[in-house]
């Protein structure tokens, strides 16, 4: 239901002496509510008084029969489509009929495309009414049938109500490109320094660490980079240029072009380093609804029926559809699967299930969707001094809910690899299979060519709720190396070194499965992994399993690991368990971890326990207390603590622990700068995509969206975490404001581009004080209640509240007059005289008594 099925009707509406209140507390200037002016007329109510518990006072609430009318005017609003939003625009407000009070906002052929509406459903009078409308007001009712428009003063915001046949389908979770927000110029810097000093007997240690990300942005471009400094007292001093690179999103066609230092994705070949040129999609520019796979949903609905769609005998999706076939492609991933049931109910009470198989093969993708990266530069990696120039093109397509095919190619120096694969989506589970093909030359080595074989499966079993998350078996023939593999060997080869190659991959199979118990009996996991070598005798082993589980606030769990060393020959078996308690009840009690723990190989046992918490409105302050016996090689006792801090510029954190005669303390410092048009803000997160708030005025104002996160005394605010290319909700919690300073609206949204520094104004009023006056007529009689109060300059500053309390806002002189005015033309003036302060300090707001002659 929209806001606009809140309309009052042309009736005499009731209104409940508790909403009467509440209605006009915050009708004030300033206030919150919204006010809704429709595409139709108006319509004006009066409100039943009598049900006002007013024991004998007169009272008058004529002001608002016709709600609280908005000014003509041009504003920049939030677009909302059925509860959706749209992004930000610019409305023009307009009074349609001189003096009427039907002030309503207008809408031409730009407005109405970017709302969604299909301007081809249009009937023929309506275009004709935008083609000859210069200068005209065309109402969104007049346009578009059974459409209605509200606008909220208070939050900024135009609610619109379309009907679903009038829309252009668009994926669930778009944002038009068009809104999308390249961001203010602006200049990043994150960093996180800290220092560890450790001490064993006379020997002593001192480490220390200062890691940097800075950035630049200029409309779409994003330069990078990153760095650290270390230093200890054994090596001295070390600088490490890490990454440098530019970069842009082409939203033509979905991609990011970087420049510089990138690495390669993985996806079909491993995953390396590149310094020169890459143009791979992004994923992120597609609605969430339209990422990762899922199969596309067909069907045929021989009425208009309703669509359900269940999974695990959960309700993923629903829709209403029109007689004929239909397609639901906008299916949001859900982790490995499950089958679909496809549910159609016709307009008749009939009912049809089909069922879909959904697992999630690797490398799959929707049909109809296409990825793709093409890199072409220097080999980077530090650990070898050859720099080869390298060039892969891989991509993915899918085909069909059944077939997804994928594959690419490498050329580099003496060095040529192609790979072709496939993934299925069946009945019996999801398979991928595919296969590379290599060839590489060497200096004083035999050339080496060879193949490698992938496997994989995914599969839910729906009866026992099973499933196995990723079995994968990789066969390489003894000529197979991999880019990497490959670059290494040569490098050792230059340096006639070769023979210490380590081990090439021969085989590796692991695999890893999870399986619910039920909702009071907990969850296990079980997960291995095999792995050979052609050049190096021995297997890797490793198994784990695990068991957790809660009873009542008591969160406990149980692991077992079996590890084989290849170099000792033996197994080590590890055995843990965890109890974790809450010392208390609410959102910051301590919490209490106890673990124990089993190593077969020296037969030694440890127990840990650690208590941990925050401190603060905000868990702004956080400590941790830890305590420790192990037997075995002699046994130690240990103890620690930790502390941290989110102050509102810096992250700050120190520990100490002793463990027998070793010591070590620590302690850091992290945080970030953004410097932009409208000054420089400190924050103690900063990620790559941010919005900076400013809100004017309303310093310690808490932002909703990060804990613990405040507006600074400047006005300012950093929003670390954004979602590129999505819409993301900002909001401030006006509680803690002082009553002087109120805010125009309380939330805003932006869609960033990725690496986006994106500007959020929250407009404020401030200036002058709140009042509160204990007022009566001249007579000694209450004033009117709901009586509207104007200042010296005819600006309303308040209305008349129970027991005849006028609450009035930005009220700027010591003493002054008031005008309060009620039906009938009836009015009073009253004098009034503030103190400067209360009690020697500014007070949120004041109180004293006048009366009205």
């Amino acid at each position: 239901m929209t806001r606009n099925a809140r309309q009052p009707e042309p009736s005499i509406r009731r209104l409940r002496p508790v909403s009467a209140v509440i209605l006009l507390l915050f009708a004030a200037p300033g206030s919150y509510g919204a006010v809704a002016i429709a595409s139709a007329a108006p319509r004006e109510v009066e409100f039943n008084e009598s049900f006002l518990q007013r024991g004998g006072r007169s009272i008058d609430i004529s002001r608002f029969n016709k709600g609280s009318a908005a000014l003509p005017g041009d504003y920049r609003v939030g677009l909302y489509v059925n509860e959706v939003w749209q992004g930000q625009g610019r409305v023009s407000l307009r009074d349609i009929e001189a003096g009427s009070g039907n002030v309503q906002p207008c809408f031409d052929r730009d407005l109405l495309a970017r709302i969604g509406v299909d301007l081809v459903k249009l009937s023929p009078e309506a275009v004709a009414w935008l083609d000859a409308g210069a200068g005209a007001c065309l109402t969104l009712s007049e346009l578009v049938p059974d459409a209605i428009a509200t606008f909220d003063v208070g939050e900024q915001r135009l609610d619109i109500s379309l009907p679903q046949a009038m829309l252009n389908k668009q994926a669930r979770g778009y944002v038009d490109p068009k809104y999308w927000d390249d961001g203010v110029p602006a200049a990043m810097l994150r960093y996180n320094a800290n220092v560890f000093r450790s001490e064993s007997g006379s020997t002593s240690s001192t480490q220390s660490y200062l890691g940097v990300n800075a950035g630049l942005n200029a409309g779409p471009w994003r330069l990078r980079y990153s760095g650290n400094l270390t230093h200890n007292d054994e090596t001295g001093t070390r600088y490490q240029n890490l990454q440098t690179y530019l970069q842009r999103s082409i939203e033509p066609i979905k991609s990011q072009l970087t420049l510089g230092d990138a690495y390669t994705d993985g996806n079909v070949f491993d995953s390396f380093g590149l310094r020169g040129a890459m143009l791979a999609s992004d994923d992120r520019m597609y609605p969430e609804s339209m990422r990762g796979y899922a199969p596309t949903v067909r069907g045929i609905a021989s009425t208009n029926a309703k669509v359900q769609v269940r999974q695990n005998g959960n309700i993923i999706y629903e829709t209403n559809v029109a007689p004929g076939a239909f397609e639901i492609n906008d299916l949001y991933p859900t982790g490995y699967g499950g089958n679909l049931d496809v549910i159609v109910t016709e307009a008749d009470g009939s009912v049809h299930v089909s069922t879909v198989p959904y697992a999630a093969p690797v490398n799959a993708l929707r049909p109809g969707m296409n990825k793709y990266s093409f890199g072409i530069g220097q080999y980077r990696d530090d650990g070898i001094h050859l720099k080869p120039f390298v060039s892969q093109a891989a991509f993915q397509s899918g085909i069909s809910n059944l077939l997804t095919v994928y594959g690419g190619a490498i050329f580099a120096n003496s060095y040529l690899s192609g790979a072709l694969g496939v993934a299925l989506n069946t009945d019996y589970g999801a398979f991928g299979f595919d296969a590379t093909l290599a060839k590489a030359g060497f200096d004083s080595l035999p050339d080496r060519d060879g193949q490698s074989f992938r496997l994989s499966y995914t599969k839910q079993f729906a009866p026992t709720n099973t499933n196995i998350a990723l079995a994968a078996y990789r066969y390489s023939t003894s000529g197979f190396l991999s880019l990497g593999d490959a670059m290494r060997l040569r490098d050792l080869d230059d340096r006639g070194l070769a023979a210490s190659m380590p081990g090439t991959q021969r085989g590796r199979l692991q695999a890893t499965i999870n399986q619910a118990l039920g909702e009071r009996y907990g969850s296990l996991y079980l997960s291995g992994s095999v792995q050979d070598y052609w050049n190096r005798s021995g297997t890797d082993t490793q198994y784990s399993a695990g068991y957790n589980n809660s009873y009542r606030r008591i969160n406990y769990g149980l692991s077992a690991n079996r590890q084989y060393d290849v170099n000792t020959g033996k197994w080590d078996n590890r055995f843990m368990l965890n109890i974790g308690i809450p010392l208390g009840s609410g959102a910051q009690v301590p919490y209490s971890m106890t673990t124990y723990q089993h190593d077969s190989r020296d037969g030694s046992n440890s127990i840990q326990e650690s208590i941990s918490g925050a401190i603060g409105a905000d868990g702004a302050l956080t400590y941790g207390l830890n305590a420790g016996r192990s037997t075995g090689n002699g046994g130690s006792n240990s103890v620690g603590a930790n502390v941290g801090y989110a102050a509102p510029f810096a992250s700050l954190s120190a520990s100490a622990s002793r463990s027998n005669s070793y010591t070590q303390t620590g302690a850091g410092l992290s945080g970030g700068i953004v410097a932009y048009p409208g000054g420089i803000a400190f924050t103690p997160n900063l990620s790559d995509t941010i919005a900076i708030v400013e809100a004017d005025g309303a310093g310690g104002a808490r932002v909703t969206n990060a804990s613990g996160l405040r507006i600074d005394a400047w006005g300012h605010a950093v929003v670390s975490g954004l979602r590129p290319f999505e819409r993301n909700d900002i909001e401030i919690d006006p509680k803690g404001l002082p009553m002087s300073v109120q805010l125009k609206s309380t939330q805003q949204a932006a869609a960033p581009t990725a690496g986006a520094v994106v500007r959020v104004r929250f407009e404020t009023e401030s200036g002058g004080r709140a009042v509160v006056l204990r007022a009566h007529l001249g007579d000694g009689k209450p004033l009117p209640f709901g009586a509207e109060v104007f200042d010296g300059e005819g600006h309303s500053v308040g209305v008349v509240a129970q027991a005849s309390r006028i609450v009035a806002h930005k009220i700027g002189a010591d003493t002054g007059e008031l005008t309060v005015k009620w039906g009938g033309g009836q009015q009073c003036k009253l004098g009034y005289q503030l103190p400067t302060t209360l009690d020697g300090k500014a007070a949120p707001y004041y109180l004293t008594d006048s009366a009205c002659i």
